[in-house]
């Protein structure tokens, strides 16, 4: 049986260039979750003001989910989750719909943006993910610097709790873009610390291109947050948007895969869409994921609980 939706959005019609982001699934305490939602409306007015002087979609995405990498109230960049031995493990895609470029790293230690070392990547285009060392050496190729002062007091906390026994979802998690610009190219963005204490060298679902994060200027674009390893089993971003491109409404390919993770592999998340014709949409199954939507000649809305 398919558990229920809990929480879903679209906006209104087609827009010539527009952007979504989102804060995470999970279960914000109601007193946290306008300070989520008002992060989530920083990065979406950044994106926006990509977009509104004519920048791409790519760029966009990128200038948004740094935002979010910044913020400690998500599992990003600086306060992303601890694994197993203590250490910050970070994992970020960035894609873009035109000719499907990509760019992922995965198991990076502390760089203060992981999606600007994922657009290296997709820039320089030899490969498409690197990995713990390996990531690290082309970071510091590409003119990226260690950080130090990324793992924060919340972040141990949480590992403490989890090492006392309890689950090793939180509130906060995965953030994500996704995007079209006034040329009609779409493009996502994905960044995380994945699971708090997660085994040493695991890698989830966020820079793996098809499972949490995807773009494809015939369909769509999506970015997920959830439970990775059933957006890894599922191809859940690559599922959506070939539902987008089948002529699904973006709210509806939402609902979608997200009964389909349900339904199939017993795990819950949110996604956040953008058709090719600008729509956005977003269904969650998890008691909250904060998110904020922007488009041409309106303000920002944003949504939580």
């Amino acid at each position: 049986m398919r558990e229920p939706i809990t929480g879903a959005w679209a906006s209104p019609g087609a827009h010539r260039y527009s952007i979504l982001v989102h804060g995470g699934a999970g279960d914000v305490p109601p007193a946290r979750r306008e300070a989520h939602e008002a992060g989530c409306r920083a990065a979406a007015s950044a994106g926006l003001a990509v977009l509104a002087r004519g920048g791409s979609a790519l760029d966009a995405v990128q200038a948004a989910v740094e935002v979010l990498e910044d913020d400690p109230r998500y599992n990003a960049g600086t306060g992303g989750s601890l694994d197993e031995d203590g250490a910050l493990r970070l994992d970020a895609c960035i894609m873009e719909g035109e000719h499907l470029r990509a760019g992922a790293v995965a198991v990076l230690p502390p760089f203060r943006h992981p999606i600007a070392v994922a657009r290296d990547v997709l820039n320089d285009g030899r490969h498409v993910l690197y990995a713990g060392a390996g990531a690290e050496r082309f970071a510091t190729g590409a003119g990226h610097a260690r950080e130090e002062g990324m793992v924060t007091d919340a972040a141990r906390a949480r590992l403490a709790v989890v090492r006392d026994g309890a689950s090793g979802n939180w509130a906060g998690g995965t953030v994500g873009a996704v995007a079209r610009d006034a040329a009609g190219h779409v493009a996502a963005a994905t960044s995380t610390g994945g699971m708090v204490g997660k085994r040493s060298g695991r890698v989830g679902d966020s820079p793996i291109p098809g499972a949490g994060n995807y773009a494809d200027d015939r369909a769509g674009a999506a970015s997920g947050t959830g439970e990775g390893e059933g957006y890894l089993r599922a191809a859940l971003a690559a599922r959506a948007c070939f539902y987008l491109e089948a002529g699904a409404q973006p709210r509806d390919a939402a609902e979608r895969v997200m009964g389909t993770l349900h339904e199939r592999t017993g795990m819950r998340g949110g996604i956040i869409l953008v058709g090719r014709d600008g729509t956005l949409g977003l269904a969650r199954t998890t008691e909250t994921m904060s998110w904020a939507a922007a488009w041409e000649g309106a303000p920002p809305s944003s949504g939580c609980g």
